[in-house]
């Protein structure tokens, strides 16, 4: 079952694979040119989308179709490839073109934290509901 719908992951795959740099499908450099076959990098996005949607482990992901550590070194090699950079850059003027962006409207909330020094200096506590405990 996908984790996301295909009308969704289809085209973010599209402007995703457009991004990637061409590879061979085995190592060049291997002395016996034998070596196993690279895992398909769609693989691996579909991979990094399931741990971005359920938010587990990379271990907990894994399976016979790839390994953690093939998805945690082929993202941190996207990474420097500047590739989700990209991507998000893509993202946001679709967007931008799509919706509108107005990043200038953009309003940044408060928080409601306990004081450091607490006491009476801090006042009552909007929560207590009057409690004297």
């Amino acid at each position: 079952m996908p984790v996301l719908p295909s009308w969704l992951t289809e085209p973010l795959w599209d402007q995703f694979s457009a991004l990637l740099p061409q590879r061979p499908l085995y190592h060049p450099h291997h002395p016996l040119r034998c070596h196993r076959p690279r895992i398909s990098d769609r693989i691996v996005f579909d991979k990094l989308l399931q741990l971005l949607r359920f938010g587990c482990p990379y271990e907990a992901i894994a399976d016979t179709t790839c390994s953690a550590s093939t998805i945690r070194s082929r993202r941190d090699e996207w990474i420097r490839l500047g590739i989700f950079s990209q991507l998000k850059r893509i993202a946001l003027d679709s967007y931008d073109r799509i919706v509108g962006l107005m990043l200038h409207q953009i309003a940044i909330d408060g928080s409601l934290t306990k004081a450091p020094g607490g006491g009476e200096v801090a006042g009552r506590s909007p929560v207590d509901r009057g409690n004297r405990a």
